[in-house]
């Protein structure tokens, strides 16, 4: 067996032409597609020899769907703009803020992308008085009736939402999958949100829109990261950013620990993975 993780370098032939024996390897962290298991090597040696790799995205999950669902709160409350007026102006209430914030309760939510972390997200929301849209064309009719979703088009999710939350994966399909005309749908004083990767929306579009000041934005992820100093999108007070840093966290951390040893003790005593990675959903793996 062999255990990997954020800082592994590509698994490459190399590897696998001097380990004939390997038969499983235990990825600590999300996805192994990206950096760790070139397309090459999974077609030569991961299905013909049938090794099984599993990871832990349902770990990380955990943070980041606490992240969206704060940041829902935050932005749509505008709690961190009273606490900038308390703290850097020295103003108790700013009247220009209306008090007539958004509230997740009344409101609906779409979620771009059924992943696993947009289900924790759709998880976290049940307690909520709220409808919940997803745009997500590879979510099933049955699928969408079990997580207790509307399906729709990514045009319908963008015009009727109050907040939007991306989660989709980042594949070939969904670079720059949110445009220009996506935004302009948006309700004036909706709340849009990105913890997923920042390639997935054209950032100049997104920018372009921010900048009329109509609706709120909160990016834990950009494109590029970091950030150029001189970006417009730094200073515009209607956008929160933080550096790519939804998915810290001990909980999740934890989770990781516990689901890769999981795995290994599953996989060694002959039973099954439950978080094998489906080399079959290649294309749509983030």
């Amino acid at each position: 067996g062999l255990i990997t993780g954020w800082g592994s370098p590509p698994l490459t032939e190399e590897v696998f032409e001097n380990a004939d024996r390997l038969r499983i390897i235990a990825h600590s962290a999300g996805s192994v597609k990206a950096k760790l298991l070139p397309k090459k090597v999974v077609e030569k040696y991961i299905i013909p020899r049938n090794i099984c790799v599993c990871n832990a995205p349902k770990a990380i999950a955990y943070n980041v769907a606490e992240v969206a669902l704060g940041l829902m709160i935050v932005v749509g409350h505008r709690l961190f703009d009273h606490a900038l007026n308390v703290r850097e102006r020295l103003i108790w209430r700013d009247r220009s803020i209306p008090r007539e914030v958004k509230t997740i309760n009344g409101s609906i939510i779409g979620i771009v992308g059924a992943s696993t972390v947009g289900r924790e997200v759709i998880r976290l929301l049940k307690p909520f008085d709220c409808r919940i849209r997803v745009y997500d064309p590879y979510l099933s009719d049955e699928e969408a009736q079990q997580l207790g979703v509307e399906k729709t088009s990514l045009e319908d999710l963008f015009k009727k939402s109050d907040f939007v939350s991306v989660h989709a994966p980042l594949t070939e399909e969904t670079v720059h999958m949110i445009r220009r005309e996506h935004f302009k749908l948006l309700k004036d004083g909706a709340v849009f949100i990105n913890t997923s990767r920042g390639k997935i929306i054209d950032q100049e579009a997104l920018l372009e829109e921010c900048k009329t000041g109509r609706i709120l934005v909160a990016l834990d992820v950009t494109d590029p990261e970091p950030l150029p100093k001189d970006s417009s999108l730094r200073r515009l007070k209607n956008v929160i950013i933080t550096p790519h840093v939804a998915g810290n966290g001990y909980y999740g951390a934890k989770k990781i620990g516990e689901m890769t040893l999981q795995a290994l003790e599953d996989f060694f005593a002959g039973r099954e993975v439950k978080n094998r990675v489906d080399f079959k959903r290649y294309k749509v793996l983030a």
